[in-house]
Formats: C-alpha cells, sequence, structure tokens
C-alpha cells in the first residue's frame, strides 16, 4: 500500500516537473520572439513609439525640457514655446523642426516643448501658464521675444523658413536672402578644429 502512494506521489511529481518544463519552454519562446520582432516605430502613424525628439529628431536635449514656462518667461531670452503630443504623425515630422531650430538659436533662445497631455484642464488660464496660448491644433509653435510678446504662432507643421525669418527679426540678424544659409557643422569638421 505505501509502496502504491509513494509509486503516485512520484507519478504526481514528474508531472509537475513536466508542466514546469514546458512553461518555462513557452515562457523561453515568448521571449525569443519579442527579442527578434522588429521595432515597430514608424513616422507615418498616430501610434505612441517613445520620445520623439529623440526618435525622429536625435535630439534627447530638448525633453524634458530644462526650465517651466514660467521660468522661461522671467528670462530675458526670447522663448520658442511647442506644442506637441508623442503619438501624432504631424508632431513627430515636425520634431526635427524645431531640433533644427535648436542647433542654431539653443544658446540664445529657450526652448519649451510641452507635451499638451501634461497641460491641467481648467476654465481659464494665466498668461503665465502654458493654456493660455494653447489652441487644440498640434503642432503648435510660438516664439516669443524678450519682452513676453507673442511675435509668431504657427499652427501645424510650418516651415522652419517662417520661423528662421522671425528669429532673425528678434535677433537683429540679417535676412536670409542676403546672408549665408547656416549649416549644420559636421562631425569631422568640429572633431578636426578640437585636435588642431
Amino acid at each position: 500500500m505505501i509502496r502504491s502512494h509513494l509509486h503516485e506521489f512520484g507519478a504526481a511529481r514528474g508531472k509537475i516537473w513536466r508542466y514546469r518544463s514546458l512553461f518555462a519552454v513557452a515562457i523561453a519562446l515568448i521571449c525569443f520572439f519579442l527579442a527578434v520582432t522588429p521595432a515597430r516605430a514608424a513616422i507615418d502613424n498616430d501610434r505612441y513609439d517613445g520620445n520623439i525628439f529623440v526618435l525622429y529628431a536625435g535630439n534627447g536635449s530638448l525633453v524634458p525640457a530644462r526650465s517651466t514656462f514660467q521660468e522661461a518667461l522671467i528670462s530675458p531670452k526670447p522663448v520658442i514655446l511647442d506644442f506637441y503630443i508623442d503619438d501624432s504623425r504631424d508632431c513627430k515630422r515636425f520634431a526635427s523642426t524645431v531640433s533644427r531650430l535648436q542647433d542654431f538659436y539653443g544658446r540664445v533662445a529657450v526652448f519649451t516643448p510641452i507635451n499638451v497631455d501634461s497641460i491641467p484642464v481648467k476654465d481659464s488660464y494665466g498668461e503665465d501658464e502654458p493654456g493660455y496660448y494653447y489652441e487644440g491644433i498640434l503642432p503648435q509653435l510660438l516664439v516669443f521675444d524678450g519682452d513676453d510678446r507673442v511675435r509668431f504662432n504657427g499652427k501645424g507643421a510650418v516651415k522652419y523658413e517662417d520661423i528662421d525669418d522671425v528669429l532673425r527679426e528678434i535677433f537683429d540678424l540679417e535676412p536670409r536672402s542676403s546672408s549665408v544659409e547656416l549649416k549644420r557643422r559636421s562631425y569631422n569638421e568640429f572633431s578636426g578644429e578640437l585636435a588642431q
């Protein structure tokens, strides 16, 4: 009788180990297929892929913003306020324009990207709150001069040149038609200067 109970106990224990083994194999296969599945980030859809400035503009320095909108307004520098959302194809495409602006004006202007999902829902906003300026269209980019006056309010995917013209005016730079086109240095040019 004891032998039959031991035999039944051994058989049950064997089944448990088989089920555990099958479960472990199933988990391993799921992990394998998840690991070899290609990333599905795409600029032409409205899916959340992650930080749009990192993924589509190659610029992780924009988000999180270095200062709040209120802090940016206190600064004597012009402010560039960019309303975006990470799961918008239009914002994904526009991220490179904002990044390009930062390339040329990042030291002399304050860039404040605001994810519209972070704007608290209220009946009214003060002029020092981003919700005061947001008009429900994405992307939306505003340029404030050093005196906190709105000099540009672009809705949708506005052209870099339109924003650049306003910034050239604010900084008293030559118009685009009479100046050399601003271009980003290549890495080799920059590192070559450091080596000399």
